[in-house]
């Protein structure tokens, strides 16, 4: 049953989130407080259409927190990490511009194919389309980088640059294009629509809050994505040697503010990654993780409607010291988690297998009466020939 809430906690039996939007509300016995949270539902047992729906869905119990009142995005979502569960969202599947979070999506695609121990000479084709003012790690042509630096220019700088030259490796923009799309519905992202593999401004690229959550926490469960993801500075080679080591070096900083504390945020407390983005079309946009005490969580937030630069990051630590204190008050309205997939169909039967079915022999049919009635018949014969013999033969 979802309601509007206007801000204010209802009667006895039921306990609402003020959040100004679409919640549900959960019975419990009137005017009683339970002594302890109630465990969660299993989110595989929620409706999966609910997060479809547009405005803010939400199912709290008593005792669960009031979502944050200042939280503008056009699209957001909090899960947890682990179980998949969603805990919140706001127009989930609304489709939106990414930005570099899409990056996110390259990683899960090329990264297992593209090691970080590699070695790669950069060419001056690999270079040539990067979109001109975008934002690049400063890669040079004819030098060779050791690949997981070139990784470290993806996640910390969003180097357009260095996702140009790693997707040259993997086979080609288009052939990386289409790799991603199919890894998004593999994992059951359908709101995505990958035309630059960087996440820049291009007709049609789309993705959505809870695809980047899908993402990001796909991301986590591999070592190299959640370390690229969560370091908060590096060393990158402004010139190589031939093996790819470096001759000179020069700082680079993860742009995700939330990871490094710029501007005043302050690192927000168990930060893990994962990944920021910024376009004209997009707004800003970000998958943020954390942990505490065994549990992490996954926020998304996309194109806040006020506040300046540091409104994504502020908005997505709200959110994310929501869930945490929502842990065990609130049950899933949703899951990241893949859909199963059908189970396969039997083998076909073999021809003489279907010849057999189409035409069994039964025990009972004429056919086997005339066999018995011969073999009887022989029988018969044979024990009359005995017998005259022996007749015969008597005195």
């Amino acid at each position: 049953m979802s309601i509007r809430s206007s801000g204010r906690r209802t009667g006895t039996g039921a306990a609402a989130l003020a959040v100004g939007a679409s919640v549900l509300l959960v019975p419990t016995a009137s005017g009683a407080t339970p002594a302890e949270p109630l465990p969660p539902r299993p989110a595989s047992s929620v409706d999966a259409s609910l997060l479809h729906r547009s405005g803010t869905h939400v199912r709290a119990r008593q005792g669960a927190p009031a979502l944050p009142d200042d939280v503008s995005a056009l699209s957001w979502l909090v899960a947890d990490a682990g179980s998949g569960a969603v805990l919140a969202a706001h127009d989930a599947h609304r489709r939106l511009p990414p930005a570099s979070t899409l990056k996110t999506l390259f990683a899960l695609t090329a990264l297992p194919h593209l090691p970080g121990s590699s070695r790669h000479t950069v060419t001056d084709a690999e270079l040539d389309e990067v979109p001109e003012g975008s934002s690049t790690v400063g890669l040079s042509a004819d030098h060779t980088y050791r690949v997981a630096d070139l990784w470290r220019g993806v996640f910390l700088s969003s180097g357009n640059d260095a996702v140009h030259v790693l997707a040259a490796m993997n086979g080609g923009w288009d052939v990386t294009s289409a790799q991603m799309q199919a890894k998004a519905r593999a994992l059951g992202a359908r709101d995505t629509t990958v035309v630059s593999p960087d996440g820049f401004d291009a007709d049609g690229q789309a993705s959505s809050a809870f695809d980047l959550a899908v993402f990001g926490r796909t991301g986590l469960a591999d070592p190299a994505f959640a370390e690229y993801a969560a370091t908060a500075d590096a060393r990158f080679p402004g010139g190589t040697h031939t093996d790819g080591s470096p001759t000179w070096t020069y700082g680079i900083e993860n742009t995700n503010r939330l990871v490094t504390g710029q501007d005043g945020l302050g690192r927000y407390p168990g930060i893990i990654g994962v990944k920021n983005g910024y376009t004209s079309q997009a707004g800003f946009t970000l998958i943020a993780a954390a942990r505490r005490d065994g549990r992490t969580l996954v926020a998304t937030v996309m194109n806040p409607q006020w506040g300046g630069a540091n409104a994504v990051y502020e908005e997505a630590r709200s959110l994310l010291d929501w869930g945490f204190a929502a842990a065990g008050h609130v049950d899933p309205v949703g899951s990241l988690a893949p859909p199963a997939l059908p189970e396969a169909p039997p083998p076909a039967p073999s021809p003489a297998a279907r010849a057999a079915t189409a035409h069994p022999v039964r025990v009972g049919t004429p056919m086997v009466y005339g066999m018995a009635a011969a073999l009887l018949a022989a029988v018969a014969a044979l024990v009359g020939a005995a017998v005259l013999r022996r007749r015969r033969s008597l005195p």
